[in-house]
């Protein structure tokens, strides 16, 4: 039972997350001027995300060995899966993709140096970009449900993390390597892009850089 309360969390996210993502999804078709038919190489995501995608996708998903989803079942996209590191994806040449994506994946890859590189690998891949990831100034932190937890002090997020490495491993492990990625920094690690602010209850909730291919001022106004 002590971990009732997680558990009840996580279930009655779900619905929040499936509504955010479909909000996400109208924004990225919009912001992106998608008409179908794009080829997209999306950076540790699931195909199950590209189900409220408007039209057909020819979607190229890439997860670390071991990570991937299941094969998908009958999609409107043509759907490929393979092992990569998005860090490195040298088996790719340069503009090999319309438009690469991840949503809440860089704060995942690891130390600065390998964020940067999953920028770089972004930037190379293809013409026009969609990345994502949370912003440290909303209430609820979306990995562990806790508030403000990015503001808890070493030692406390230490113990909690201790407590639930014993039931809940997996999960921990995953929390442990995540690092919030600042404002500042998808600025810089995106220098050609528009950064758009996700907003929530008056809160921002995510970041995203974004570049499309014919974007005629990368620094417009994030209200465009």
């Amino acid at each position: 039972m002590r971990y009732a309360l997680f558990h009840f969390l996580m279930r009655i996210k779900r619905p929040f997350m499936a509504s955010a993502r479909r909000k996400r999804m109208a924004e990225f078709a919009r912001r992106m001027q998608i008409s179908g038919g794009e080829r997209i190489i999306d950076l540790g995501g699931t195909p199950g995300f590209w189900d409220d995608a408007p039209v057909s996708l020819d979607l190229t998903i890439v997860n670390l060995p071991g990570f991937n989803p299941p094969e998908p079942g009958p999609s409107h996209h043509r759907i490929t899966l393979l092992d990569g590191d998005a860090c490195d994806l040298a088996a790719f040449a340069d503009q090999s993709f319309d438009i690469a994506f991840s949503n809440s994946v860089i704060e995942h890859v690891g130390d600065l140096e390998r964020r940067q590189s999953m920028a770089g690998e972004v930037r190379r891949l293809a013409p026009a970009y969609w990345v994502q990831t949370p912003a440290i100034w909303f209430p609820v932190e979306a990995h562990t449900m806790m508030p403000f937890w990015w503001f808890y002090p070493e030692w406390l997020q230490r113990a909690l993390i201790r407590r639930w490495r014993r039931k809940l491993p997996a999960w921990t492990e995953m929390v442990e390597t995540t690092t919030i990625v600042s404002r500042g920094e998808m600025v810089r690690s995106f220098p050609d892009a528009a950064l758009w602010t996700e907003w929530k209850l008056g809160f921002p909730k995510s970041y995203v850089a974004y570049k499309r291919g014919a974007m005629a001022d990368p620094h417009a106004a994030e209200g465009a």
